[in-house]
């Protein structure tokens, strides 16, 4: 029961924050404070008979022990409409009724806090299910994702949720990882613009739903690309490779949250870092919001990195390093007062904590307005889910065309492959109805246009042939991983493959082939959690080949004689055995969500101009793994490796009409290491004969320095629609601050020389080049160092 006054200074609204929150925490107990530093997984029901979620790590408790431990106060529940399909309505209403027991049953009416994922949509029934981040990365167009931020942020405010565990800014490194379909790619510059762009859209001018920086940091140089497996890179590359995103997006963007990653850096679990979560995060870069633990990481320091011998020790460890709230339960956090009672841990430091919880809760005006309506619940708004369509279409990427493309009208297409009809191939692991697969639960995917019926619609039924031709699961259901622990010795463990091996599809593939002018070939990925699919958390991979009998599927339809053009829906780039010489097209669309049926056929037919760009290099074979464009000279080996390398590079991106770039033009060619900007422009023409978009980049190179540096690196890009003959300036801004990398003293510097400047279509072709000197004294960044270039199109 709520026995404060309500005329307490804290539950004043006209009160400054500062002073709310020392009287509320003042009033607290220890168990009222700790409660405010973890959340509770739970089933919730409108009759308030809510039920704690269970399982292997996070345990379980009945409902006595339940309800006391609310009655202490709770941060935050998690995923309360997300956790099992549940109408919207219905799940506001349970939520709600949680609320009002937090707000009048509890001692001190402190509201909880509600977080839901929304990596690529809201993850919740009914919300909109956009594209993939490898698909946001893919635009090369923030302003365009912020519009996708904005969308889900709406969604979320609309059921109450407070916080959303998005975006991922892990820069991809090794496409045998299955996070890598949760990237946006493999530059850190191109990561750091869209997910800053992504969060303003998500959290709104007022920050009104936290947006959840992960997986800080260096998630996605894991050994051998294991998920949660060790990382081995030193301050410098993680600084300069790995920290920049979230550098980018807590000072650009003001971020409200940031969850640290599972993985050790050299022996050092990310979640026991003072260094990462209080010196950088917090002192460095002048973060001012939550730092939330990734599911079961606090446990882990004990269950699985050895540096803790129980919980209390774990969740010492991690508090004392940074952490703020632990996710998704309290299974460590419970422990604290054993902590306290031993010293491992200050009541100075639990104030310090819950007094950032609280300020946030204030912040939030969660103690005024702590209810959801049910009544105004709005998802899958036309608005949203037209964004939904523009990102799908401009994030379709042709990697080859022999002048197939765009479709001749008129054409008999056999629509060939295992993701071609299948909705769930359109959806990445942290869409509902994939996630949902984990929990050997289903869910519809009626919102869901594939390829197939994309197709049928634009080319009219009559002219489409469909045969599936192969699976790549035969039947999608909860795998049963083996994880650290369950057994003795996992060098010796041998795990049967879930791929399947059917081959007796591919005959009537062949004759659909056969039967008509063109086969579109629609192959790749099924994502999924766990093993639950191909890719995605925990799907990692061992071979860049399709999975599966793919590969034998394509080389048959080949064999045929007719055009084929290959589609790949993937989380990872993928190699064709040798057909890329042989097929007439070849288009990447990444996981594209809802409306990729329909965004790719307006693509393939030419009703939308391709402007997707490449994000993943796609190396010649899974030998060159990891392998990025911003390598180091030495990083072929010597002599070159024969898998060393890319045909498709960053940026690379083909369209329906010819690009020329001339008259490139240095404002100066000297610029102040201080104050400087190099200004650069060349002209961009449409030589072609239909409209297009072009994707000029701009790449450098520090030519000398003091430490080795990459060959080139992403500095500026744009985007900008021509006609046939139209021509327009183009301008690229670069402040000398953006030439800095991370120096010998472990900050980042900016060293007198000349830069190499490369304009191109992509990493792999370059087509104009001039260089810079950078003059003055080498000197190292304030905080508040310039991090964004410049792009402007002059078409007068």
């Amino acid at each position: 029961m709520n026995t404060v006054a309500s005329n307490c200074l804290y539950k004043d609204p006209s009160q400054p924050i500062e002073a709310r929150v020392a009287d509320l925490l003042a009033r607290m107990t220890i168990e009222e404070k700790i409660g405010q530093m973890h959340a509770v997984w739970l089933f919730l029901e409108e009759d308030g008979n809510h039920r704690t979620r269970s399982d292997q790590f996070t345990g379980s408790s009945d409902p006595e022990t339940l309800k006391s431990m609310l009655s202490s106060g709770l941060g935050q529940v998690t995923r309360p409409l997300g956790t099992r399909s549940i109408d919207a309505a219905e799940g506001v209403r349970a939520l709600n009724a949680l609320q009002k027991f937090m707000v009048e049953e509890t001692r001190l009416g402190i509201p909880v806090m509600s977080h839901e994922e929304c990596l690529s949509g809201l993850m919740i029934k009914g919300a909109t299910l956009f594209p993939s981040s490898l698909s946001f990365g893919a635009t090369f167009n923030p302003d365009l994702i912020e519009k996708v931020g904005a969308e889900i942020g709406r969604e979320a405010r609309a059921i109450g949720c407070h916080q959303g565990l998005a975006p991922v800014l892990d820069v991809a490194r090794d496409a045998r990882w299955g996070r890598t379909e949760e990237s946006i790619g493999e530059d850190p510059y191109l990561t750091g613009v869209i997910a800053t762009a992504y969060v303003k859209g998500l959290q709104g001018e007022d920050r009104g739903v936290l947006a959840t920086l992960k997986h800080y940091a260096g998630h996605s140089a894991s050994e051998g690309g294991r998920n949660h497996a060790p990382v081995h890179m030193g301050w410098r590359e993680l600084n300069d490779m790995f920290m920049l995103p979230f550098e980018m997006a807590v000072k650009l963007a003001n971020a409200g949250s940031v969850m640290p990653a599972y993985h050790d850096i050299d022996g050092e679990p990310v979640h026991a870092s003072h260094h990462l979560m209080t010196r950088v995060l917090r002192e460095d870069w002048g973060f001012d919001g939550l730092v939330v633990a990734d599911y079961v990481g606090v446990s882990l320091l004990y269950q699985h990195h050895g540096i803790a011998e129980n919980r209390a020790e774990a969740a010492a460890l991690s508090f004392n390093a940074g952490l703020d709230v632990e996710l998704p339960g309290d299974d460590c956090a419970k422990d604290l007062k054993e902590a306290l009672s031993r010293g491992l841990i200050t009541p100075a430091k639990i104030d310090e904590i819950a007094a950032r919880v609280l300020r946030e809760k204030f912040r939030l005006g969660l103690f005024e307005n702590p209810y959801a309506d049910d009544g105004r619940i709005v998802l899958q708004r036309r608005e949203a889910v037209d964004v939904a369509r523009q990102t799908a279409e401009e994030s379709v990427t042709i990697l080859d065309n022999n002048g197939i493309l765009p479709l001749s009208p008129g054409k008999k297409v056999a629509v060939i492959g295992p993701t071609a009809d299948d909705p769930l191939a359109l959806l990445g692991d942290y869409a509902f109805p994939v996630h949902l697969i984990h929990n050997e639960a289903q869910e519809e995917v009626e919102s869901v246009v594939t390829p197939l019926a994309g197709l049928r619609a634009k080319l009219g039924a009559e002219n489409v042939i469909y045969a599936r031709g192969c699976n790549i699961l035969d039947e999608r259901k909860a795998g049963a991983p083996v994880f650290p622990g369950d057994v003795d010795d996992s060098t010796s463990l041998e795990q049967a493959s879930s791929l399947s091996s059917r081959l007796d599809m591919i005959p009537s593939a062949v004759e659909a082939a056969k039967n008509a002018d063109v086969a579109i070939v629609c192959v790749g990925d099924l994502s999924g959690i766990f093993q639950t699919g191909t890719v995605g958390e925990g799907s990692d991979a061992d071979t860049l080949e399709l999975p599966g009998v793919q590969q034998k599927l394509l080389d048959a339809v080949i064999e045929t004689g007719k055009p084929v053009i290959v589609v790949i829906s993937s989380g990872r780039p993928y190699n064709l055995g040798g057909a890329e010489e042989k097929i007439a097209a070849q288009v990447m669309t990444f996981f594209s969500g809802q409306e990729g049926g329909t965004a790719l056929a307006s693509v393939l037919t030419g009703a939308v101009e391709p402007s997707g760009r490449l994000t993943l290099s796609i190396p010649h074979n899974v030998g060159a793994a990891p392998y990025f464009y911003n390598h180091s000279f030495k990083s072929s080996g010597t002599p070159i490796a024969r898998h060393f390398g890319s045909r498709y590079p960053f940026g690379h991106g083909l369209s329906y009409t010819d690009f020329e770039f001339s008259d490139l033009r240095l404002e100066s060619e000297t610029v102040d290491i201080e104050t400087g900007t190099v200004h650069l422009s060349f002209m961009v023409k449409n030589v072609g004969d239909r409209d297009g978009v072009a994707v000029p980049q701009l790449y450098v190179r520090d030519e000398i320095a003091t430490l080795v540096r990459p060959v080139k690196e992403l500095k500026a890009f744009g985007k900008l629609a021509l006609k046939p003959g139209a021509s327009a300036r183009v301008t690229f801004e670069v402040p000398t601050d953006m030439l800095n990398f991370t120096g010998y003293e472990g900050c980042r510097i900016v060293e007198p020389g000349f830069f190499t400047l490369m304009v191109g279509a992509s990493s792999g072709d370059v087509r104009l080049k001039t260089r810079v000197e950078v003059t003055g004294e080498r000197r190292m960044l304030p905080a508040d160092w310039r991090m964004l270039s410049g792009f402007a199109v002059d078409k007068a």
